[in-house]
């Protein structure tokens, strides 16, 4: 891996999510809060719609630092703040855009600030993954 510099982009990709990924989730998480599959609940309880769970969103969020890295045990720490739902459309779903973007270098490693999006929102705040660097 090359030396890194502050505010050098090392990774980015697109995912789509679709109605079918909240149901799959929801399978693998035990999470089945209607308001990821159901329309009319999420309308009932004040929602534009059938949500993608956060972790789901979270965990996808960081995948393209998993995979620039090649290794997830690089990964030391990762938070976020949740700042919009992804609202996923029965039929044309989601598409959560991912930009990694190197926020500071340290003897420990790195700071990967990314930048995360559906459509022109920015659906997660604050996301920063520490990780440690391939030797």
């Amino acid at each position: 891996m090359t030396a890194l510099e502050v505010g050098q982009i090392v990774a980015q990709a697109s995912y789509p999510l679709t109605r079918d990924s909240l149901v799959r989730y929801a399978g693998a998480s035990g999470d089945f809060n209607p308001i990821h599959y159901r329309d009319d609940v999420a309308r009932n309880v004040g929602l534009p719609g059938v949500l993608a769970h956060g972790m789901l969103t979270m965990g996808t969020a960081v995948q393209p630092v998993v995979e620039w890295l090649g290794d997830p045990g690089l990964v030391r720490d990762y938070q976020v703040r949740f700042t919009r739902p992804v609202v996923v459309d029965p039929e044309i779903g989601a598409v959560i855009s991912v930009v990694a973007t190197v926020g500071a270098v340290d003897e420990e490693g790195a700071r990967i600030d990314l930048t995360v999006k559906h459509g022109e929102q920015t659906v997660l705040g604050k996301a920063q993954v520490r990780v440690a660097l391939p030797r």
